[in-house]
């Protein structure tokens, strides 16, 4: 496997799973064929297919080359920041669920949710958990919890971005009406209890001050006021990167090695 995920629980507080890379090279291949757009190929390896990877054009190289190049002087959080929810995307395959997950953001200045997935009723007529992820990559996690993330949850819960919401998981359910022509997309919204079914994924990178279990509880203290109801609402996903953006900056060269490799360049 590329990560680790293992599951952790903090009470009432909130669950969630814990990140480890065991293979650099290989996650770097797969956030490589994600920037390619070739997301599709790496759902199908991480659901344990056996298919060799898709080549890439020259093009389509330089074009994501360009996306992991920073600037002379850029400011290198939008490029870690899409780096963090690229991996995320890929330990949401990993964790098991039996969801639908919306395609990763492919640009670095994308807006909207960080990542959404879907569980249907086995009927498969209502959606019964809508998770929103929030992904935050930063030296500041507590700080970025507490001060971003928090209040973006409140304001789903009021009912703030439900129209967005509504017309993200539209396009999630016509990607699977395509491939299931018995399946109504219509009578799924219609069905959605949409208070209900809003659920939390905050998944962000931690150092050495949050990398205990204990530590790490105190770093979601909030989150059950945020987004009350039921622990299964609550989801947190953390990653040790002690040296943020150093790895960050070595992870995408990395990735940049990768895609030269898949285009032949």
């Amino acid at each position: 496997m590329t990560l680790t995920v293992s599951p952790i629980g903090h009470g009432d507080l909130c669950h969630g799973w814990s990140w480890v890379v065991t293979d650099e090279d290989v996650l770097a291949e797969r956030v490589a064929r994600i920037v390619l757009g070739q997301y599709r190929h790496v759902a199908k390896i991480l659901q344990g297919a056996g298919l060799p990877g898709p080549i890439a054009t020259e093009e389509q190289a330089k074009a994501a080359i360009e996306q992991l190049t920073l600037a002379e002087g850029e400011d290198p959080w939008q490029r870690d920041g899409w780096l963090f929810q690229a991996i995320s995307w890929i330990a949401a395959q990993q964790a098991p669920s039996g969801a639908l997950t919306r395609a990763p953001h492919i640009r670095k200045s994308d807006k909207g949710f960080d990542g959404l997935q879907l569980q249907l009723s086995e009927d498969g007529t209502a959606i019964t958990a809508v998770i929103v992820f929030e992904d935050k990559a930063t030296d500041h996690p507590r700080d970025t919890i507490r001060d971003d993330v928090f209040p973006g949850i409140v304001a789903l819960e009021s009912g703030q971005r439900l129209n967005e919401l509504t017309h993200e998981v539209s396009a999630m359910l016509d990607v699977r009406a395509h491939a299931d022509a018995g399946f109504d997309v219509d009578t799924a919204i219609a069905n959605t209890l949409w208070h209900d079914a809003r659920r939390y994924r905050v998944s962000i990178t931690i150092g050495d001050t949050h990398n205990a279990e204990s530590a790490r509880a105190k770093l979601f203290k909030g989150f059950d006021d945020s987004a009350p109801g039921a622990v299964e609402r609550r989801r947190a996903d953390t990653i040790y990167l002690p040296t943020l953006r150093n790895w960050m900056s070595s992870f995408a060269d990395r990735v940049i090695v990768q895609i030269e490799a898949i285009a032949h360049v």
